[in-house]
């Protein structure tokens, strides 16, 4: 373990300090680190670097921050095969699971490669506009087509491996990974999958018919789906942080990535006991 990229949650003083607190130590033990302007900014005579190039450079990438931060993180990480270690700063998250208490206990383990990754699924969309693809992306968490506060509900033709499912006639439709299966897919109605399987959920937002039920289908399918519907605001969103405005006729097609991503994995908790901890079961409310 030679070189170790730390990356920290835009405008948080909290997550500045422990960088930097991460950085003097890890210094002391001869570890090379890398980091964005953030952090590189607040430590004296060191050198940006842009967060897209950390990934080819290092080892292991500690995020300070929380889900939402490690998200965009494992976007940028892509096809690098880095493992990444998330430290959550406020409450207890699902891809955040380390604690601040647990860091440096962490991380002394990680220099002496003795940790264990969870290996995660991710999604690649394609957006086609009259034949032509017109953007890509990959996420880890779900991809979300959705309608604006005032706009009618949508129709999205939806095939899977070129044979027709259903339109959902839909505030939306969410296609998750496992990982993302706690998220805006379980507000749906959608199950909860196991983080290390691999399958793809289907949910429909608040569909017309309530027959349309969240679906789940096997790693290796093609899901197709073409905003149908004429005007209105709608809009893709990938792991509710990047945007793509959608016009009629513009087909979606949804199939796993050739990637995983690896998280390192808390030696204290499972994740059954973070999903207990989130969603708060076996508590009494009054």
């Amino acid at each position: 373990m030679q070189t170790i990229g730390i990356i920290i949650k835009h405008n948080n003083t909290k997550a500045l300090e422990v960088g930097i607190k991460l950085e003097s130590w890890l210094r002391k033990r001869g570890i090379r680190t890398v980091f964005s302007k953030e952090l590189a900014h607040a430590i004296p005579g060191s050198q940006a670097m842009e967060k897209l190039e950390i990934p080819q450079v290092a080892d292991v990438i500690v995020v300070l921050g929380g889900d939402g931060t490690l998200l965009s993180v494992a976007r940028l990480v892509d096809s690098h095969d880095v493992p990444i270690l998330g430290v959550n700063l406020g409450s207890l998250g699902f891809l955040t699971a380390i604690s601040l208490d647990e860091l440096y206990t962490m991380m002394a383990d990680i220099l002496k490669n003795r940790f264990k990754v969870s290996k995660r699924m991710m999604l690649a969309a394609r957006v086609y506009r009259q034949q032509e693809i017109i953007t890509t992306y990959s996420v880890l968490n779900d991809l979300v087509i959705n309608k604006g506060a005032l706009a009618r509900i949508i129709e999205l033709e939806t095939t899977i491996d070129q044979g027709y499912l259903t339109t959902f006639k839909a505030d939306g439709l969410i296609i998750s990974t496992p990982t993302g299966s706690t998220g805006y897919s379980l507000s749906a109605g959608g199950p909860i999958v196991y983080p290390t399987l691999d399958s793809i959920i289907v949910s429909p937002i608040c569909p017309h018919m309530l027959t349309n039920r969240p679906l789940l289908i096997p790693p290796e399918a093609r899901i197709e789906t073409v905003l149908a519907s004429e005007g209105g605001d709608v809009s893709l969103t990938l792991d509710g942080q990047i945007g793509f405005a959608l016009q009629q006729y513009d087909r979606i097609s949804v199939t796993r990535a050739d990637h995983y991503i690896e998280l390192i994995t808390s030696p204290t908790k499972t994740y059954f006991e973070v999903l207990r901890t989130k969603l708060k079961w076996g508590e009494r409310y009054a």
